[in-house]
């Protein structure tokens, strides 16, 4: 008979402790139920209606998405949130960098605030054109004026947009108005690239420069001055109050140069620092006289319809052109065709209009 082992090595296997059951035996089906409604269009719109800043960003992170999925999502949002929108003052800032657009606009928020203002800051930051990334940092720079409660800054990145416009600044402008911003502040580039895009969503444009005017901005500086409604040379602290006012006495003059506006404003230049304050409720004070004599002229409301035009119009040239680089007929000729332009087989107008020829013919 063998004799039992005594070897205390060997491992007991004890029953556990049971797992307990769930507090809430329906949390899968809550849990499940959250995921099944935020996928809806409804849930985002009632988080922007509520004014829920985080559901407001997940919505215009869907708005910039490229997904097929998002972009369909991103069309019933905007359309639910549309009968909502169109009640707040949009402007455009623009200027050179190291002009002080953040500042600016930390300061000029922190006043609209105290005003009894809701601002959305909707701040553009440059892409690399080599990788495509941004360091989307303006919410860093506006660190106070991002942490106020009826402020929402939403950084996004430039990347290819003209103008330094994000290519859904537009869009994203209607969901911040349907979430009950009054006030809402497109801050560009501002890298010498054509500001249209921006003076075409907006009903105010402020540029911002620097005292001295400086060299970089004589390449660009007459066709942003002519679109500008208020010149104003920022940093004016210190040393430079002197050249400052020197500076916006030369715009002025050269203002006047200019052809009249259509809204019959006088555009003028103004001095002030965001560093010290100086010179801000000056700004708004002009915006506020703009506001006041465009509204009662009309035009005010005629400026909003003809941006609405031209953003059908680029909406149409945008989805044609969409098509047609993803049409399969296209797609198999253009490789051949690119090769009999880069031969001078082919010239460029040739090429497009063959390539035209096959696109109708295929979606006849």
């Amino acid at each position: 008979m063998k004799k039992k082992s005594t070897d205390q090595t060997t491992p007991k296997v004890i029953a556990g402790v049971k797992s307990p059951t769930a507090l809430n035996p329906h949390l899968k089906n809550i849990l499940a139920q959250k995921r099944k409604q935020q996928g809806d269009a409804a849930h985002y719109v009632q988080g922007i209606q509520e004014g829920n800043k985080v559901i407001l960003s997940q919505a215009i992170t869907i708005i910039e998405s490229t997904r097929p999925a998002d972009q369909k999502m991103a069309k019933s949002i905007i359309e639910k949130c549309l009968p909502f929108a169109n009640q707040s003052i949009r402007l455009g800032i623009t200027g050179t960098p190291g002009v002080g657009k953040s500042t600016f606009i930390e300061a000029f928020g922190s006043h609209l605030v105290e005003q009894g203002k809701k601002v959305a800051v909707l701040a553009v930051d440059p892409s690399s054109k080599i990788s495509g990334g941004s360091i989307l940092g303006d919410k860093t720079r506006m660190e106070k004026l991002a942490h106020l409660a009826n402020v929402f800054v939403r950084p996004s990145p430039a990347k290819s947009s003209l103008g330094g416009v994000a290519r859904k600044t537009r869009e994203t402008m209607i969901l911040c108005e349907a979430a009950g911003f009054d006030t809402i502040l497109v801050e560009t580039v501002g890298v010498g690239q054509s500001e249209t895009l921006v003076h075409s969503m907006v009903d105010f444009f402020l540029l911002l420069l620097l005292p001295g005017g400086g060299d970089e901005l004589q390449g660009i500086k007459r066709g942003i001055v002519e679109m500008a409604d208020l010149v104003l040379i920022n940093k004016a602290d210190g040393d430079r109050v002197k050249l400052a006012k020197r500076t916006s006495i030369d715009y002025k003059n050269a203002l006047h140069l200019f052809p009249p506006k259509t809204s019959n404003w006088t555009a003028t230049a103004l001095i002030c620092s965001a560093l010290t304050n100086d010179g801000i409720e000056e700004v708004w004070e002009q915006i506020g006289k703009y506001i006041k004599l465009t509204k009662e002229n009309q035009y005010f409301e005629n400026n909003r319809q003809q941006q609405a035009k031209y953003w059908l119009e680029a909406a149409i040239s945008q989805g044609l052109q969409t098509a047609f680089y993803q049409n399969e007929v296209v797609q198999k000729a253009l490789i051949k065709i690119e090769q009999a332009v880069l031969k001078n087989e082919l010239s460029p107008f040739q090429g497009a209009e063959q390539l035209l020829k096959l696109f109708k013919t295929s979606i006849i």
